[in-house]
């Protein structure tokens, strides 16, 4: 178990261990679905805008959604959704992988799968954003979500991306044939937790028409939040940058820098490696330099090394600078994720947490598709450089300092924080009623 120093010493639970157990296991199998569609995109075509909408297609539902997931989260017990999601897209990846073995593929059909996987993902993040702040206590969260990151990185990009680029090349169906295993092993690990995971409300419970009322006001809550709407913000421009990136690598790693499909495999890879490091490193430097100037500091080095990972003349530059941004990207993402736990109350996290991903699924979706045609028009470099640019705004606007930055919760503040706001969100949803 990862312990930064200065971190209390106690145990996340049986419950988060096989929480913990069901997204790294998943993950593995993620990571080798990650390579092998953009693998089998470009063996269906060439052109990048076709490639690149692709994984639009996997990310669009998050938009379509998002707020809905949230407030089906926020009524039906979570770990049941998260179980039932996984059984399902066993059974799609599955698909996929008998598709792929009798030569039936399109680029079409592809998107399509990945449609449905992506709605799938949808759900399962609405049930997800409430389900860790009940497993551990308040000051762990940023422990837990560091190892759930870490682990998830490890199996995902760290271990699955390289197998599944061998895997494919041995046969293209392979990789989704494990991936289908996976997700059918990470159902019967949900279904092993122990408790109820319903969300609890002083309420009675609200008939089904009135879930737009409930979608509509985890929005509200949201934006009347000044901290974690500018965090919101800057998360979205910061997946703008990213979808893009991803959208064209496959093609940046072949024209660009020569790779072999290995070769790609072992660029995503580094990411990884870096991303690992980042989030193990997370909890000791939010708890040195506080929760504010770490998000601004790796704001500002996600630009950088953006802009040097489009300008390397080879893999092994390339990859340098990706696993650099994979740290500073992965510190972000735990720092506001546990921020964002802490703040909303728990009757809210899925529909607040599903209204700050639709952002971020809208970032990811339009930065994939405009990373096509820009790459198309300017160059596979130039969603680099341009990314690159967003990100440097992005820090030195979104997460700029400001008076309430003083408030943000660190350490036993954050207890005090988490109160008041969970007092503010049941006065407000007493009124929503």
């Amino acid at each position: 178990m990862f312990l930064a120093s200065g971190i209390t010493r106690t145990k996340l639970g049986p419950d988060f261990q096989r929480i913990w157990a069901s997204v790294t296991v998943s993950s593995l199998g993620d990571g080798m679905r990650f390579v092998a569609l953009p693998l089998l995109a470009a063996q269906l075509t060439s052109d990048p805008r076709q490639v690149a909408f692709v994984y639009v297609a996997e990310q669009l539902p998050l938009l379509l959604f998002g707020l809905l997931s949230g407030a089906i989260a926020d009524r039906l017990d979570r770990c049941r959704i998260l179980w039932v999601v996984d059984a399902v897209r066993a059974l799609i990846v599955g698909a996929l992988a008998v598709a792929v073995a009798v030569h039936a593929m399109t680029v079409p059909l592809l998107a399509g799968i990945g449609f449905l996987l992506g709605l799938g993902q949808t759900l399962y993040n609405g049930a997800w954003s409430g389900i860790v702040p009940t497993l551990v206590a308040s000051s762990e969260l940023t422990r837990a979500n560091a190892r759930l990151q870490a682990g998830s990185l490890i199996t995902d990009t760290l271990l699955g991306t390289p197998l599944g680029a061998l895997l494919f090349g041995v046969a293209a169906t392979l990789p989704f044939a494990v991936d289908a295993a996976s997700f059918a092993a990470a159902a019967i690990l949900a279904l092993t937790l122990s408790g109820d995971f319903r969300p609890q409300s002083q309420a009675a419970p609200k008939p089904w028409r009135t879930l737009l009322g409930d979608t509509s006001q985890g929005v509200r809550w949201l934006w009347h939040q000044p901290l974690l709407r500018r965090l919101c913000l800057t998360s979205g421009i910061t997946n703008f940058v990213g979808g893009g990136l991803i959208a064209i690598l496959v093609l940046y790693a072949r024209q660009i820098l020569g790779l072999t499909s290995l070769g790609f495999a072992l660029l995503v890879a580094s990411f990884a490696i870096g991303g690992v490091a980042g989030a193990m490193a997370t909890p000791r430097l939010s708890g040195r330099f506080g929760t504010p100037r770490v998000l601004r500091l790796t704001a500002a080095a996600t630009a950088g090394t953006a802009v040097a990972a489009g300008a390397a003349s080879s893999g092994l530059a390339a990859g340098a600078c990706i696993a650099a941004y994979g740290a500073a990207n992965l510190a972000w993402n735990v720092t506001a994720v546990s921020l964002r736990q802490t703040l909303v109350p728990a009757h809210l996290l899925g529909r607040v947490g599903m209204a700050y991903q639709m952002v971020i699924g809208g970032g990811t979706t339009l930065g994939a598709a405009l990373a096509g045609f820009e790459a198309d028009a300017f160059g596979l470099r130039a969603p680099f450089y341009i990314g690159g640019a967003l990100l440097l705004a992005a820090s030195l606007v979104s997460m700029r300092p400001a008076g309430n930055d003083r408030s943000t919760p660190d350490g036993a503040t954050a207890s005090r924080v988490h109160a008041v706001r969970r007092r503010t969100g049941d006065r407000q949803s007493e009124r929503d009623r």
